[in-house]
């Protein structure tokens, strides 16, 4: 691994870091109960006080921590909202003493972490594997998620359609794809996952700086998360329930109605006919909006339309 000062993934890091800093939050750790400790980025606490905005919390993917994946939407979104952006367990420096492992796991640990911030009522956007969190954050306190947007998640997916990705990775193994080894595991990640086709230019040197800074860590505990998912039964189907009122109390009442997809047109993780049948998964209340020459990251490969389409959503402009 090359020394921090000679890393471009380090340096690209601090940049990251000063962006956030530069939006007005701050790096914070909050334990939430005994066994596990959230990082995340939010406002400064005496801010929370003085400032009136909404709240939106921001759940990244699998891959790189928090700041990897949401830069230009912090920028973006906090002068409209109060931006609380959290790493997920076993990212960054979220840790847990907990042996579980499921995406459940970590929607209570984000749910218990903004009950501890003392924020009532919030926004919540996730990307691919933040999605599958944000998701079952809705349908555990009703009364506290206001509006959804899940980006790029195959929150359907099933084991037909994990065995068509690994078809089009050319891999045996999920985990091979998810976290990448090697430069060669990492190129087929990038070309899956973006629609522009730079990563054949890029050097192998280059690459495994990212694989070593960003994803050799907790490698194990990230293993055990990928099997730990939980939507998919053992018989391949997809246990899903829409985010409307069909649940037994205490779940009957004041379930968000506002459920918006984002997706790229041409992903290549989680296609999107995946789209389409989530939003009938999901109900009438969803709605999809679709952004045209991007792929599963589309709020980096077009964080202007994404963002608009977004504060649109959340701002009640349609």
């Amino acid at each position: 691994m090359a020394p921090s000062f000679l890393s471009f993934a380090s340096l690209y890091g601090v940049y990251l870091r000063r962006c956030f800093a530069s939006s007005g939050l701050t790096s914070q750790s909050t334990d939430i109960d005994d066994e596990t400790t959230i990082h995340l980025w939010a406002p400064k606490p005496d801010q929370t006080t003085q400032e009136r905005k909404p709240v939106l919390v921001l759940l990244h993917g699998f891959g790189p921590s928090a700041i990897w994946q949401w830069r230009r939407q912090v920028q973006f979104f906090t002068p409209y909202f109060q931006v609380y952006v959290p790493d997920l367990i076993f990212f960054g420096n979220s840790m847990t003493k907990s042996k579980e492992r499921s995406e459940v796991f970590q929607a209570v640990s984000v749910g218990k972490l903004m009950e501890k911030l003392q924020v009532k009522k919030y926004h919540v956007m996730g990307t691919s594997y933040g999605g599958f969190v944000a998701y079952h954050m809705a349908k555990m306190w009703p009364d506290k998620v206001e509006k959804v947007v899940i980006a790029s998640s195959g929150v359907n997916m099933s084991k037909a359609d994990n065995m068509a990705l690994l078809k089009r990775s050319n891999l045996e193994n999920i985990e091979d794809f998810m976290l990448p080894e090697t430069a060669t595991q990492l190129r087929t990640l990038t070309r899956l996952a973006v629609s522009k086709r730079v990563i054949a230019m890029i050097p192998d040197f280059f690459l495994n700086d990212f694989v070593n800074q960003l994803y050799s860590e907790n490698r194990k505990e990230k293993l055990e998360l990928l099997k730990g998912v939980t939507l998919v039964q053992g018989d391949g189907t997809v246990k899903l329930a829409p985010l409307q009122q069909v649940h037994p109390p205490p779940f009957s009442h004041n379930i968000p109605n506002d459920v918006l997809l984002v997706w790229g047109d041409q992903d290549q993780i989680f296609p999107l006919k995946m789209a389409y049948e989530l939003k009938e998964l999901l109900g009438k209340q969803a709605r999809l909006e679709v952004i045209p020459n991007t792929s599963h990251v589309p709020q980096i490969e077009n964080s202007a339309q994404f963002n608009n389409i977004v504060k649109g959503f959340l701002c009640g402009s349609f």
